[in-house]
């Protein structure tokens, strides 16, 4: 899909106590960020200030109630909000006030881009945590959100690192209950968000592997039946739907296939069975994005750093990466709109 739109995006800082607003600054400083997407910024007035203070950078910002028709050339449109003080943040410290801040902050952006003015968020990075004292009231941000925009449709967080997708059948849950959430059709819709990411972000065929639960994909029943009785009929069932499955591929084997560019994508069964090969392969390049929301969202994957919080040490990769693919989902989510 060929995206020639500029996307509208909503930018904020993430938690107060983090490297989120040094890495705002650092990202928006950029001079090709404009060509790429129109930015609105959000977020309290002491954050881009702690942000100015820990990169040394400076960006322009027009405070405005409304989003503007059209774009300032040499400013960012900025919502001011104003759910901190200077002297709450404590910058390394899991805080439930800055945690509920993320979450208000979280909120106006969401409220946009359900309405229509914006068509992507992109949040530097939160602390679960943090936001769990503060009120989240869910396992993670995803199911925040998917609540808040009234979306009950199936769910997924994505990871991603140059070009290597991950997707899973369950996420944020203990080990030990694994076996028990996964079934044919979570499976199959895991299959289809990642399809429908990938599409999304420019890539017409995808290619998507699907991994075993058990050793050696189960060794044909000796290391259980998970992959006879649930898997393989999944990714059956996904092919008989069109989509591009294949598998099941032992995990310890099938991030070779993806690294060798024989896949695009693999949907994996548990947490970490894909997050520990993705931040292995680059950990300050990943991407994490909200899958199956109707709203594009993005994040990068490193979290809030707080060891190195306030120091300017922030390596901007990750958000760099974070936005370009925000951009371009966003992009592709305008232009559908524009075409409907």
């Amino acid at each position: 899909m060929t995206v020639n739109v500029k996307p509208r995006l909503a930018v904020i800082p993430g938690d107060a106590n983090g490297i989120g607003p040094e890495l705002l600054l650092r990202l928006l400083s950029r001079s090709d960020i404009r060509e790429k997407a129109d930015v609105v910024v959000i977020g309290d007035k002491c954050l881009i200030e702690r942000g100015r203070k820990d990169s040394g950078l400076d960006i322009n910002l027009a405070a405005v109630k409304d989003l503007p028709a059209s774009w300032p050339k040499d400013a960012y449109p900025y919502i001011e909000t104003s759910f901190f003080d200077p002297d709450q943040i404590k910058p390394g410290v899991v805080d439930a006030k800055s945690g509920a801040a993320s979450l208000r902050t979280l909120d106006v952006a969401l409220d946009l881009a359900r309405d229509e003015k914006v068509d992507g968020i992109l949040f530097m990075p939160f602390n679960k945590e943090a936001m769990i004292r503060g009120g989240m009231g869910h396992e993670d941000e995803l199911h925040y959100m998917a609540e808040h925009i009234g979306h009950d449709g199936p769910i997924c967080e994505f990871n991603t690192m140059e070009g290597m997708w991950t997707s899973r059948v369950t996420s944020h849950i203990a080990l030990a209950r694994v076996v028990e959430n996964i079934s044919v059709d979570r499976i199959v819709d895991a299959v289809r968000l990642i399809t429908d990411a990938l599409v999304a972000n420019g890539i017409d065929k995808p290619r998507v592997g699907v991994a075993a639960l058990n050793p050696h994909a189960g060794d044909g029943g000796n290391f259980g039946r998970e992959e006879i009785d649930i898997i393989a009929p999944a990714v059956e069932k996904a092919k008989s739907l069109g989509l591009p499955a294949d598998g099941p591929w032992p995990a310890d084997t099938i991030f070779l296939k993806a690294q060798a560019g024989e896949l695009d994508a693999i949907v994996t069964m548990y947490h970490d069975q894909g997050q520990i090969a993705i931040k292995l392969l680059g950990f300050d390049r990943g991407v994490t994005v909200q899958g199956g929301l109707p709203i594009p969202v993005a994040t990068p994957a490193h979290g809030t750093a707080y060891d190195i919080s306030g120091l300017g040490k922030a390596n901007v990769g990750a958000t760099l990466a974070a936005f370009e693919i925000v951009a371009r989902m966003a992009g592709s989510r305008r232009q559908a709109r524009l075409a409907a």
